[in-house]
Parts: C-alpha cells; sequence; structure tokens
C-alpha cells in the first residue's frame, strides 16, 4: 500500500496519522445559508456514537448527543457535524462539559434562533447522566 506525500507545514505526528484521524483532527463546524430564511423550522439531529474520557478516572464515556435547533440565516453541515463530535473521542472532559461546550461551539458557528443540546450518557456505576443545555437567540 503506498502512502500519499505529506506537505511540508503538516507535523511528524499528523503526518502519521490515518485520513480519518486527520479529517477528525482538523475539522471544524462548517455551516452553508439556511434555503428558507424567511421560514422558522426545526432542525434535529442524533449523534449516537459520541465518546470522550472521564478526566477523573481516564475511563470512556459514551453518549448519544441530540441537537434540535431553529436555523437563522446559517444551517451546519452534518459531516462537519460528525468530524466535530468526533473530535471528543480522546478529550478528558466530563459530561456537564462537554455539553456546554458543543452548545457554545454551535452557537458560535451558527447563531440560530433556538437550540437545544442534550447529551444522554450511557449508565456507568449504576449512574445515568443526562444534561440538556439550550440557547434562545437575544433580540
Amino acid at each position: 500500500m503506498s502512502q500519499s506525500p505529506v506537505s511540508p507545514e503538516m507535523s511528524p505526528e499528523v503526518s502519521t496519522m490515518k485520513y480519518g484521524e486527520r479529517a477528525i483532527a482538523e475539522g471544524k463546524l462548517i455551516t452553508f445559508p439556511n434555503p428558507r430564511v424567511n421560514r422558522r423550522y426545526n432542525i434535529s439531529i442524533t449523534l449516537p456514537e459520541f465518546t470522550c474520557k472521564c478526566p477523573f478516572s481516564g475511563y470512556p464515556d459514551f453518549a448519544t448527543i441530540y441537537i434540535t435547533y431553529i436555523p437563522n440565516q446559517l444551517v451546519v453541515e452534518l459531516k462537519s457535524l460528525k468530524l466535530y463530535i468526533n473530535s471528543y473521542r480522546d478529550r478528558y472532559i466530563s459530561h456537564e462539559e462537554s455539553v456546554n461546550q458543543i452548545l457554545d461551539d454551535f452557537v458560535a458557528a451558527c447563531d440560530p434562533f433556538e437550540v437545544k443540546i442534550k447529551g444522554d450518557f450511557a449508565p456507568r456505576g449504576n449512574v445515568h447522566t443526562v444534561i440538556e443545555v439550550s440557547h434562545q437567540k437575544s433580540v
């Protein structure tokens, strides 16, 4: 199997990554113009493979992330959202902080009229956690 050449500006760490790992590491939320700016409508997205690491134990945490939003001028592109969510895989971050950070980044990217984000974490040690956060655009 041949490898593609590595660009000189790419760090050795990035150059040894698999293409999917590189896409996740370089990923950011991408938006496009809302095709129906004058219509208020809901977009609901389910991301059932969210993972991060507990900042205290290092054990993996698994969750389903639910995003429901009413777009304003911009809509989030789904593949970029998938890569962004996958970037949490190796982060040491609490349930609470991860869901709040997703909200902050989502609002910064597309400035929706409204957005609700729910993180439904798989039970670990007989504890089931659900974190819900929301944002409404000031008028």
